[in-house]
C-alpha cells in the first residue's frame, strides 16, 4: 500500500501515471498487434476486426463499473486506514467479476453472428468479424479478473504490478499472433481466428500472473474466502460509483455504432479506414488517459482522508500535465498523420480516410485530455453522474446532426469529424463547469482545514 495522503503531489501523480500509461500502452497494442497482421488479409478483415472489436466497449463499460467503483471505494478506505473494508469491497467485487464474465460468455456465443451481420458492410466483413469475435470472448470475460485485481492496487497506490503483466502479455500475444494468424511454424493458418485466439491466451497468462501476485506479494487486499458470499449493500456502492462510466463507455459504443452505420454506404474501405484511425486515436490517447487514472486514487485517498486542499491540487497538476502531453501530441500528429496510418495498411483508400481522420480529430486532443482529467476527480469525489452528463449531451450533440447531415446532398465523411470536434470541445467546457460545481459542494473552501487536519504539505 502506498499512502497519497503525504508528500509531493506531483510526485505521486508521475510515480502512478508512468506505469499506468505503459502498461495502458501495451494493452492497446494487443489490438494494434491484431491489426497489423490482419492487414494482410485485405480490407474485409480489417473491416470486420475492428467492427468486432468495438463489442470491447460494451465489455469495457461493464469492466469500468467494476474497476471504477471498486478502486475508488478501496481509495478512501486506504484515506481512511480502513483495512477491514478495503478487503470486503475487493473480495466481492470479484464476485462480481465471475458473474460479468459469464454473462458475457452467454450473449457473446448466443447473438455475436447475428451483430456482425448487422454491421458489416458486406457478406465478407461479416464472416472475419465473426471469426474473430468467436475466439477474443475469452479474453472479454477474463479482463473482469484482470480489472477487478488491477483496479484495487491501483486504489491502494500500486501500479506497477499490474504494469508487469499487461507487458507480458502484450509481448506473449505479440509471439502468438503471426503464428496463429499466417500459420508460421505450424504451417496452420487460422487467420482473424488466430488474432483472436492469441489475444484470449495472452489475457489467460496475464490472469494467472496478478493471481500469483495477491497470494504471494499483495498485503493490504487479499483473497478471503468468508467475503465471497454475495453482499448486495457493498455491490450497490460499487454500482453507485460505477455504473456512471459504464454507461459512458455505451455511450461510446453508440457513437461508434453510428459512424459505422454512416459509414456503411461508403463501403469497407470507409470502415477500414475509421477502424485505423480510431485505434491509433485510443493510442494518442494514452498518455491523458494515464494521468486521469492516476489522478483518481490520489485524489481519492486524500478526499477519504478529508485533505480536500490536496484533492484541489491534485486537479491542478494533472489538468496541467494532460493539457502540455496532448497538446504536444497534437502538434506531431499535425505534421505525420500518414505516415502513422501507412504502418498499418497499405491500401491506398484506407489510408486516406484514416489519414483525414487523424488530421481533423486532433484538433480535440487538448480537449479530450480536460475531459478525461475531469472524469478521474469525479470518480475520486464518489459521484461520477456529472461526467456521464457529459457524454450524454455530446452524443446527443453529434449523433443527431451527424445522421441528419449524413442524409444530405454532397455529404463528406470529413464533415462527421469536424462535427466531432465541435462536440467534443462542448463536452470539455460542460465537464469543467460541473466539476467545479462538485468542488463547491463537497470539498471545503480552499485554505481551510480538512475533515482530519493534518501537517501541511508542500509539491
Amino acid at each position: 500500500m502506498q499512502d497519497l495522503t503525504k508528500g509531493s503531489i506531483t510526485r505521486h501523480l508521475i510515480q502512478l501515471s508512468v506505469p499506468i500509461g505503459v502498461g495502458m500502452l501495451f494493452q492497446t497494442l494487443y489490438y494494434l498487434v491484431d491489426l497489423y497482421f490482419v492487414a494482410r488479409l485485405g480490407g474485409a478483415a480489417i473491416a470486420g476486426v475492428s467492427s468486432a472489436g468495438n463489442v470491447q466497449f460494451i465489455v469495457l463499460a461493464l469492466t469500468q463499473v467494476l474497476g471504477i467503483g471498486t478502486m475508488a471505494l478501496i481509495a478512501h478506505a486506504v484515506g481512511r486506514k480502513d483495512p477491514a473494508d478495503a478487503n470486503l469491497v475487493f473480495n466481492q467485487s470479484l464476485v462480481l467479476a465471475a458473474l460479468c464474465a459469464a454473462i458475457v460468455l452467454a450473449l457473446g456465443y448466443a447473438f455475436g453472428d447475428v451483430y456482425m451481420n448487422r454491421l458489416g458492410a458486406d457478406a465478407e466483413t461479416a464472416a472475419a468479424g465473426t471469426a474473430y469475435l468467436q475466439a477474443y470472448l475469452p479474453a472479454l470475460a477474463l479482463q473482469f479478473a484482470l480489472v477487478s485485481m488491477g483496479s484495487a492496487l491501483r486504489g491502494t497506490g500500486i501500479a506497477k504490478p499490474t504494469m508487469v503483466v499487461q507487458v507480458v502479455s502484450v509481448l506473449l500475444n505479440a509471439v502468438l499472433a503471426p503464428v496463429l494468424i499466417t500459420g508460421w511454424i505450424t504451417h496452420h493458418p487460422l487467420g482473424v481466428f488466430g488474432a483472436g485466439l492469441a489475444s484470449s491466451i495472452a489475457v489467460a497468462v496475464g490472469v494467472v500472473m496478478l493471481w500469483i501476485y495477491y497470494v504471494q506479494l499483495e498485503r493490504f487486499v487479499g483473497f478471503h474466502a468468508g467475503q465471497l458470499a454475495p453482499r448486495l449493500e457493498v455491490w450497490k456502492r460499487i454500482l453507485k460509483i460505477g455504473l456512471p462510466p459504464g454507461g459512458e463507455f455505451v455511450l461510446l459504443f453508440v457513437y461508434l455504432g453510428v459512424i459505422y452505420w454512416i459509414t456503411r454506404d461508403a463501403g469497407a474501405h470507409a470502415q477500414a479506414g475509421f477502424g485505423v484511425g480510431s485505434r491509433l486515436m485510443q493510442a494518442i490517447f494514452l498518455p491523458a488517459m494515464a494521468v486521469a487514472f492516476a489522478v483518481a486514487p490520489l485524489a481519492g485517498q486524500n478526499m477519504g482522508a478529508g485533505r480536500h486542499d490536496r484533492v484541489r491540487r491534485s486537479f491542478r497538476v494533472a489538468l496541467l500535465a494532460s493539457s502540455v502531453l496532448m497538446f504536444s501530441l497534437t502538434l506531431f500528429c499535425q505534421f505525420w498523420p500518414h505516415s502513422l496510418v501507412g504502418a498499418f495498411s497499405k491500401d491506398a483508400e484506407v489510408v486516406a480516410v484514416a489519414s483525414q481522420f487523424l488530421g481533423i480529430i486532433l484538433w480535440n486532443f487538448v480537449a479530450q485530455g480536460i475531459i478525461f482529467t475531469c472524469g478521474g476527480l469525479f470518480q475520486a469525489l464518489g459521484n461520477t453522474l456529472p461526467s456521464l452528463a457529459s457524454s450524454a449531451t455530446r452524443i446527443l450533440s453529434f449523433a443527431i446532426p451527424g445522421i441528419w447531415m449524413s442524409q444530405r446532398p454532397g455529404f463528406e465523411l470529413r464533415h462527421l469529424w469536424f462535427l466531432s470536434v465541435a462536440t467534443v470541445t462542448l463536452q470539455a467546457l460542460l465537464s469543467w463547469l460541473l466539476l467545479r460545481r462538485e468542488f463547491a459542494r463537497k470539498l471545503q473552501p480552499a485554505g481551510t482545514l480538512g475533515a482530519k487536519p493534518q501537517t501541511m504539505t508542500t509539491d
